[in-house]
């Protein structure tokens, strides 16, 4: 980056065309350049890579220590045009087939009424003997589908293919992929295979360190991790993750420091704009795409992070989605993980959330639901 001025240069002159070095303070400019040419690089690499293997192809290949030569199983949702209201969403099962429901899982990812776009919503799931994970994308803006798709994609491949998973280092690993994977997201817009400028997705993403029996969750915007805990007879949930809303002081104060606004909207949301503009209109003030957001606004892809021990002691549950959850279905009798797709029909219980959506909207929206179950001592 510089400018320079120049006379003519005289016909017998040879005039060799130098990159001018400027730096601002203690920055380098020409270095800051460099790196971002050698991130765009390195991202295109992993994005050719990542585009031609599967996940659980991907752990062989690398002769991931926690996959190699033992169980694996991969579940997660592939985009699909299914413009049928409150349908499952298409999915694709890899490796040794997983009976979710005798390990204690259960999932479901449903169309919501939106009769412009399909279903936004993305989830994924892998198994493996040494850890299991689990995501939930909720896409937003009118690509979102394709962004929480890529993200649903790309965030497991980063945490497998990165060596301090052998470690079980997983709260750096996974401050570092959410950021890798919006570098990524930013590439494969450049590279025309995304339209991120407007686009993006919330993530929330839970590692189970079977060795240890440590949950660690990662995520950026409002798709809520509950952990529920049963007392005798009664269940307790208690959110793991905090909405990030743009009202909140912390968050406002740095939305406004990177030049953004926050502006009312009259009606629910506090909403995300560049100073001098009418975007991006985000009610979140952290995601994953969003170009223009993080780039005007202040938005940030940088996640929270916490980690809990699981008690072995008591009954414990671990629903990741982006609605508000009823504990009805742990009152009914005997071991509730017995069955998995009981407690999650009971969950949306004859459609519970989806009348709920339709109370709260007016009639005039109700967005895709999806759930991801998990009892920690099954």
């Amino acid at each position: 980056m510089g400018c320079a001025t120049s006379a003519a240069a005289k016909p017998e002159q040879k005039v060799v065309k130098q990159r001018r070095r400027l730096s601002v303070g203690n920055v380098d400019l020409r270095e800051v350049e460099e790196a971002e040419d050698h991130s765009t690089e390195d991202d295109r690499g992993l994005i050719a890579q990542f585009s031609q293997q599967n996940l659980l192809d991907l752990m062989e290949k690398d002769g991931t220590k926690t996959g190699s030569g033992r169980r694996l199983s991969s579940l997660g949702s592939t985009t699909d045009q299914n413009a049928t209201s409150f349908a499952n969403k298409s999915m694709q099962q890899l490796g040794d087939e997983l009976n979710a429901s005798k390990h204690g899982i259960g999932y479901t990812c449903r169309k919501g009424l939106k009769p412009e776009s399909p279903n936004q919503d993305s989830w994924c799931m892998l198994k493996t003997e040494n850890f299991s994970i689990y995501g939930v994308f909720d896409g937003h803006g009118q690509k979102g589908h394709d962004i929480s798709n890529f993200v649903k994609d790309v965030i497991p491949k980063l945490v497998v293919k990165d060596p301090r998973s052998a470690k079980a280092e997983w709260s750096a690993i996974l401050m570092d992929t959410f950021k890798k994977a919006q570098s990524m997201v930013n590439t494969s817009d450049k590279m025309k295979q995304l339209n991120a400028q407007m686009s993006g997705t919330t993530a929330t993403v839970a590692i189970h360190d079977h060795a240890s029996n440590k949950f660690t969750i990662a995520h950026v915007a409002d798709s809520t991790a509950v952990l529920g805990t049963k007392t005798g007879s009664q269940w307790k949930g208690v959110a793991l993750t905090r909405d990030h809303k743009p009202n909140l002081k912390d968050e406002k104060a740095r939305i406004e420091k990177a030049g953004g606004r926050v502006v009312f909207d009259g009606y629910a949301n506090h909403r995300v704009y560049a100073k001098s503009a009418r975007y991006p209109g985000l009610n979140m003030s952290r995601c994953l795409g969003d170009l223009l957001g993080h780039q005007d606004c202040g938005i940030s892809c940088e996640p929270e992070v916490m980690s809990f021990d699981i008690d072995t002691g008591k009954e414990q549950i671990l629903p990741g989605a982006g609605i508000e959850f009823s504990w009805r279905f742990g009152q009914q009798p005997g071991y509730p993980g017995l069955n998995m797709s009981r407690c999650l029909g009971d969950l949306l219980g004859h459609q519970e959330a989806w009348d709920r959506w339709i109370r709260e909207e007016g009639g005039a929206v109700v967005d895709d639901i999806t759930v991801i179950l998990v009892y920690l001592n099954h």
